[in-house]
């Protein structure tokens, strides 16, 4: 998974006041648990605007004064008007250390259901799942090729040995659903027509042929 790094300054004084100067002058307090004790730092708020304003997922190195810190964003908050970042929540972690991580869903190819006029749905366009920073994905590949009218695809199917899905295996990821563009899938229309065919005995064409002739006669 790619990470970004954030450049901050320990801070001295965690009171209203000292936290209201540094918003004001546009940097947001932020504190990083994980550790033996929480560590209060602070950083410009734009250079959080790529770890923030964006569907990917990153994990972040913490510089403070030339010491840095491995760690995943925890958790924020927004101004209820003007939706300027208040306050963020980091946890620290190591490299043997496994965490949890919301990893957005990407769909791969078109759905044959599609194709026949249905309709793509998500149900889950990130996916919660742990592992080692180090082997998770920036995002995970759903294969919606096969999937017909009707069919469901699960998390399951999207299982790898790099880190554990956090869902229940019933947990529908996509589903294609029908619509009013619907049209009859072109192999099963095939399929049947060859059935169909074999089902009618040759004798039987005859003896229609022949009692048409025979009333014609």
């Amino acid at each position: 998974m790619k990470s970004i790094t954030i450049n901050g300054s320990k801070r001295e004084s965690v009171g209203k006041k000292s936290t209201k100067a540094l918003r004001n002058a546009g940097e947001v307090p932020c504190v990083l648990y994980g550790g033996d004790t929480p560590v209060h730092f602070s950083a410009p708020e734009v250079s959080f605007n790529s770890l923030v304003y964006t569907p990917d997922v990153h994990t972040v190195v913490i510089d403070l004064d030339g010491k840095s810190y491995n760690a995943v964003l925890q958790d924020i908050q927004f101004h209820p008007v003007t939706d300027a970042i208040l306050h963020m929540d980091f946890y620290e972690f190591t490299e043997e250390q496994e965490i949890t991580m919301e990893i957005p869903v990407h769909a791969e190819g078109v759905a044959r259901g599609v194709k026949n006029g249905g309709v793509l749905r998500f149900n889950l366009r990130r996916m919660k799942v742990r592992g080692l920073a180090s082997k998770l994905p920036d995002y995970i590949i759903a294969d919606v090729t096969p999937l017909k009218i009707g069919n469901k695809l699960y998390v399951t199917a999207v299982e790898s040995e790099d880190y554990t899905i956090l869902h229940p295996d019933n947990t529908v990821i996509c589903q294609v659903k029908t619509s009013r563009n619907i049209i009859a899938d072109e192999e099963e229309e095939e399929e049947g027509a060859e059935v169909a065919a074999g089902d009618v005995p040759a004798t039987e064409v005859s003896d229609e042929g022949a009692a048409a002739a025979s009333n014609d006669a």
